[in-house]
């Protein structure tokens, strides 16, 4: 669902919510399956967003995607410190995990040799992260700048080309990952995002795809009242038409 579709178009307020940020990533949609495969509700929204609609969702967590841009061009795309100064948990990936770095009084520069494709990482530190998973284990790089240092890391994971290929940041409630996860190529990737979820942000995990449809009728229902009476902007699209298709459902014609 695209931000802003709907506004009572979206999770009921008994589960748990993740925000996904996106900064352009071309496979932002896959953090969202992963987290909804895990039995957690998650909403993405742009990067620009602002930081009272992020926070009015009340989330459990909040991830940070990649993105094809350098975190360090002048035009890159950036948020407001005050995201981390909130205290909810926040997963960087690839960019978001470089946007930290750099907002926070990092270096990231480029890479003399991109690194792109299958790699092995070795986890070094223990970390609820990567809990139950093995020391050593392939993930998909790809990223053409690396941080060259970050205030305040806890290293917790490398690769022969990446020294922070994971890490932690305890005093930001920050956890961030230079490979991506969500791709199925990095094969404890799932596992990594249900770590997080479940051992560093608390969800609960009981929220399901298929009880989607009667929650948000639900939900249109309370918040159309008992006039039935509404206004849809119908541009044929997907978000429009399936918000169009859930209010036919909840008050007819």
């Amino acid at each position: 669902m695209a931000a802003g579709a709907l506004r009572f178009y979206g999770q009921s307020v008994s589960h748990d919510t993740i925000v996904i940020l996106d900064f352009g990533s071309q496979v932002t949609q896959l953090i969202a399956r992963r987290v909804r495969e895990a039995g957690v509700y998650c909403e993405i929204h742009p990067c620009t967003v602002g930081l009272d609609t992020v926070f009015d969702l009340q989330p459990r967590g909040i991830v940070l995607s990649g993105g094809p841009a350098s975190v360090y061009g002048e035009h890159s795309p950036t948020i407001a410190r005050e995201l981390y100064q909130a205290g909810v948990p926040i997963l960087g990936i690839c960019y978001g995990l470089q946007l930290t770095a750099l907002l926070h009084g990092g270096q990231v520069a480029g890479c003399s040799e991109r690194e792109y494709g299958r790699t092995e990482i070795e986890v070094v530190q223990d970390d609820p992260l990567f809990a139950d998973l093995p020391r050593r284990q392939v993930v998909w790089m790809s990223h053409g700048d690396r941080i060259e240092s970050i205030p305040g890391v806890e290293v917790l994971a490398t690769s022969a080309n990446c020294p922070f290929a994971a890490v932690a940041i305890p005093e930001l409630s920050f956890h961030g990952v230079q490979f991506h996860p969500e791709v199925m190529h990095s094969e404890h990737g799932a596992q990594i995002l249900a770590n997080w979820l479940f051992k560093i942000c608390g969800c609960a995990g009981d929220w399901q795809m298929g009880s989607f449809i009667d929650e948000e009728i639900a939900r249109i229902r309370e918040a159309v009242g008992p006039q039935h009476h509404v206004l849809l902007g119908l541009s044929g699209g997907v978000d429009s038409m399936v918000a169009a298709v859930l209010i036919h459902r909840a008050i007819g014609e």
